[in-house]
């Protein structure tokens, strides 16, 4: 039998089992199998296509698996190497007589076109190259360098190049030209003639030599190289030296993803539109955003009418239901995709019903749930399904649907469970709902805690395996559910709650895990139906004082490490000291800075006297007053402001300064300001310093005094705000227990603060008095480094 007669044959077997549940294979059959069935664990080069093992008598074997599809691909076929490398294959064997089937898993060793990896040593970038053959020397970028455009797909890759070209400059502050044509020395040419089942969608070989090549089979992998070109440059103290070598990079899992909730916290557009950036960078291809949720009635006194809630996207229909002041227009989001597509990422949009829910029965309350609590839907009212409905349909239908990618996620966890089967129901009913505009669908994992009769369909859905108590993978997958690995007890993230994760344990995930693990299930090697995997921020403390600021800093050494596991699998070359050592050098990507970092050659980074000679290249009714010796900034009126040539610096922080206020500064008099947060002399009606970030205002409980010189120092960390005064400790902000009213319970609220430095000032509500010595350190310095500051004045 040829292997096509093979698979004509295994697709007709397949066919006729589809609708009979799967049946484990005895014992001795198996015992048999693993007797008879011999399978080649050795490819040497040059080998173009993977020998199928031959089948017993009444037995069909069948590749179903590889988890290394651009070395041995689902086909068969052989793509050879760079290096030797070991690809696992899973095997299944079925019974014909039956259809009872075992799923055997072989470990094939590959040979490379190399023996070894070459003379320059694989670069590093975040997720790891799959391949390297190092060349020796180096091609250095220079002023001259162009980024060079394959005539035959340029309508495709230009918008690449354009991205490309904009971030080297932010990098680098050279802007090449773009060109479509035929590369020169220390060019970048960009190519989709790659080998399509080779590279897939995501792939691409890369060549460093007299110029940098770039070749992939689809746009993702072409945008994805120039990633990794820029990380390395990134890493070059002159932002210009490429070792030369050749790569073949390629994921190990398509689905590599991160979860936002934006339904019970909300984030800026141009907070996502960076995230998109962020996550592009490390490859990192879906972006789940969770659109509406509520958090927990406790928290508000047990009063579903003052829970807070959120729905964050306009709808023309309902325009009760997008949270007030809180949701991105059709437009803006519209374009969040559109900028995602540019970047190599999916946008996958969530609407979460027949739970967490709250935000629709606040606008409908017709729909409410009167068994189970607001926050569910009362899914045996036909109301519902018309709302959800036309909700949907209005993100979906058209031409131009306001959801633009191909799989969409309608949430379906979490329903209690009594009602099992009208659940059932109506997961089903939407999912062939959102199926019927064309589009796929993602479900959280619901159907162990929702046993019943009722079928839901699985084609075409794909699951997120977040607890296997709500939803057993192995089961789901038996039913036929393709699977994301998002574990909740290793993957969610859960800021300043008490539980799950505050911040990921992010060395047993580099150590222990890739997306084959499902909590206590771990999945054979090569498993097509593990697609890959999703971490997770959920905000489920309403209004506890966690800044986006604060958010960020949890999840970005989690993507670092998640993309690597995502992208790479378990990399035995590099431990995990090793990884975490050299991913400080890789920062968010061009023109972001989300966490506030600002780097010199030592922990001093902002020393302004403010005499007169610093760099201030911005200000407004401000002069230099003469104060004994020497001169002193001075803010005459409220509309006064100086620019600092910063925005903020994150955790770890030290600012000082001394001030001398007027008399009788209006209420909220601003110190310190940037668009995130704000430092004031004065927190609201009170005399005390203090800060205000996203509606929320924190008090130090001290008085600055007027009409004097106090050297003020303010320190930062993820965890507390420190205040010092004339070079003593004067109150720690720190994370608080505060009780909700009902009954017992309590919630942790945070008082961080990531430091304003865009302006002294504001332009608008300026504190009015004087200001000199400001010293910012990207450490906290210790009490007696604080008393020697004010010493020195």
């Amino acid at each position: 039998m040829n292997y096509k007669q093979y698979l004509v044959l295994m697709g007709f077997v397949l066919m006729s089992m589809q609708a009979s549940a799967q049946a484990k294979m005895t014992k001795s059959d198996s015992i048999y199998l693993k007797e008879k069935v011999v399978m080649k664990s050795f490819i040497s080069k040059g080998t173009s296509f993977y020998k199928m093992p031959d089948s017993p008598e009444g037995y069909l074997v069948q590749l179903i698996g590889s988890d290394n599809l651009s070395v041995i691909s689902k086909s068969g076929a052989i793509f050879c190497p760079l290096n030797t490398m070991t690809v696992n294959l899973l095997f299944k064997a079925i019974k014909i007589a039956d259809g009872a089937s075992i799923e055997i898993p072989i470990a094939v060793n590959v040979e490379g076109s190399y023996k070894d990896q070459g003379k320059n040593a694989k670069p590093f970038v975040i997720p790891s190259l799959r391949e390297w053959h190092g060349a020796e020397g180096n091609l250095l970028l220079t002023a001259k360098s162009r980024i060079v455009v394959d005539a035959r797909y340029s309508a495709t890759l230009m918008q690449a190049a354009k991205v490309f070209q904009n971030d080297l400059f932010a990098l680098r502050k050279i802007k090449p030209e773009v060109i479509i044509g035929i590369p020169k020395y220390g060019d970048i040419f960009i190519s989709l003639d790659g080998n399509s089942e080779e590279l897939g969608a995501e792939g691409y070989s890369l060549s460093i030599k007299d110029y940098v090549s770039i070749h992939a089979a689809q746009y993702k992998g072409a945008f994805w190289g120039t990633r990794s070109i820029l990380q390395i440059l990134e890493q070059d103290a002159k932002l210009s030296s490429l070792p030369k070598g050749i790569s073949r990079d390629y994921p190990k899992y398509e689905v590599r993803g991160f979860m936002l909730d934006v339904g019970r916290k909300y984030f800026s557009i141009d907070f996502l539109r960076d995230y998109v950036k962020m996550m592009s960078y490390y490859k990192m291809g879906d972006f789940q955003l969770h659109l509406n949720d509520n958090a927990f009635v406790k928290h508000f006194n047990n009063d579903w009418d003052s829970t807070y809630s959120g729905f964050r996207l306009e709808n023309e229909k309902y325009p009760q239901l997008p949270t007030k002041g809180e949701f991105y227009t059709k437009k803006e989001f519209i374009d969040l995709q559109v900028l995602a597509e540019s970047y190599g990422i999916n946008i996958i949009p969530e609407i979460d019903v027949p739970a967490h829910s709250l935000a629709f029965s606040k606008a409908f309350p017709q729909i409410a749930s009167k068994e189970y609590g607001k926050d569910h839907l009362d899914i045996k009212n036909p109301e519902t399904y018309t709302i959800i409905e036309n909700v949907l349909k209005e993100y979906l239908e058209g031409d131009s649907p306001v959801f633009r990618f191909k799989e969409v996620h309608i949430g379906t966890d979490e329903y209690d469970k009594k009602e099992a089967e009208p659940f059932r129901k109506f997961t089903d009913h939407f999912i062939k709902y959102v199926q019927s505009f064309g589009k796929d669908v993602r479900v959280w994992g619901a159907l162990t805690h929702a046993q019943g009769t009722t079928p839901v369909t699985s084609k075409g859905v794909t699951m997120n395996a977040w607890y296997n108590g709500y939803a057993d993978p192995v089961k789901m997958k038996e039913l036929g559910y393709p699977l994301i690995s998002t574990p909740d007890g290793l993957l969610y993230i859960v800021p300043a709650a008490g539980y799950y994760y505050d911040y990921l344990n992010i060395k047993q995930l580099y150590n222990n895990w890739e997306p084959l693990t499902i909590g206590n299930v771990i999945f054979k090697k090569g498993d097509p139906f593990i697609r890959g995997g999703m971490f997770a921020v959920w905000n489920d403390v309403a209004k506890n004082g966690i800044t986006a600021q604060d958010v960020t800093d949890r999840v970005f050494p989690a993507l670092q490490v998640l993309s690597e596991k995502m992208w790479t699998g378990t990399n035995a070359a590099v431990d995990f000291n090793g990884f975490s050592a050299n991913a400080k050098n890789i920062n968010e990507g061009p023109g972001l800075n989300l966490r506030g970092i600002i780097k010199a050659k030592d922990s001093l980074v902002l020393n302004f006297a403010l005499k007169g000679k610093d760099k201030i290249k911005e200000k407004q009714y401000v002069n230099y007053a003469s104060d004994g010796k020497r001169k002193v900034l001075n803010l005459k009126q409220k509309e006064s402001y100086a620019k600092l040539p910063y925005n903020e610096i994150g955790y770890n922080y030290t600012v000082s300064f001394t001030i001398n206020p007027s008399e009788n500064n209006a209420a909220n008099a601003v110190l310190f300001h940037s668009k995130h947060a704000t430092v004031k002399l004065k927190q609201g009606n009170t005399s005390n310093l203090g800060f205000s970030h996203e509606g929320k205002d924190y008090d130090f409980g001290v008085a600055i005094p007027e009409n004097k010189w106090t050297s003020v120092a303010i320190t930062g960390d993820n965890n507390s705000t420190t205040l010092y005064v004339d070079g003593k400790l004067a109150k720690k902000l720190t994370r608080e227990k505060i009780p909700t009213g009902y009954e017992k319970d309590s919630i942790w609220v945070m008082k961080t603060l990531f430091f304003p430095l865009n302006t002294i000032g504001d332009g608008s509500n300026s504190f009015m008095g004087k200001i000199k010595n400001l010293k910012v350190f990207n450490t906290i310095l210790s009490d007696a480094q604080i008393q020697a500051i004010k010493e020195e004045e």
